[in-house]
């Protein structure tokens, strides 16, 4: 199974761990990492988490996200055709990014695109299954 962790999925572990959500979001998004590296699912990559990640002014951060490009089965490189697609999203009142990361997803195959992202989770997009980490995990319980 292929699946897209957006840049926000990415930062969750570093996000105020007080909040129970944050936290329990954070641990679903951990054991999905783990399944990413035992090889249980492929992860996609592309140039927008790239572009996105090298926005983050914290170095650790930024450098422990971009590992995670080493571990990816699938990169996606940004097209003129990917960013037209994006447009199809914009209109749905997402940002330029948050579309672009959704193209690419679509455009590798992905299976699922994994966001905490509210404002994405809440669009009524039918191309992919965009999920929160914890459904997801929930939907895996509920395939087994």
């Amino acid at each position: 199974m292929r699946v897209y962790l957006d840049n926000c999925c990415f930062n969750r572990t570093y996000d105020d761990q007080s909040n129970i959500i944050n936290r329990v979001e954070t641990e679903a998004k951990l054991l999905i990492q783990y399944m990413i590296k035992s090889g249980a699912l492929e992860l996609v990559w592309s140039e927008v988490l790239d572009y996105e990640n090298n926005d983050n002014p914290f170095d650790m951060r930024r450098e422990k996200i971009a590992e995670w490009e080493g571990l990816a089965s699938v990169a996606v490189a940004m097209t003129d055709e990917i960013l037209t697609n994006a447009h199809r999203y914009m209109v749905l009142k997402l940002k330029p990014k948050d579309a672009s990361h959704i193209v690419c997803a679509v455009s590798a195959h992905a299976d699922y695109f994994i966001t905490v992202d509210r404002k994405i989770l809440n669009k009524p997009i039918h191309d992919i299954p965009i999920i929160n980490p914890i459904d997801f995990l929930r939907r895996l319980q509920d395939v087994d």
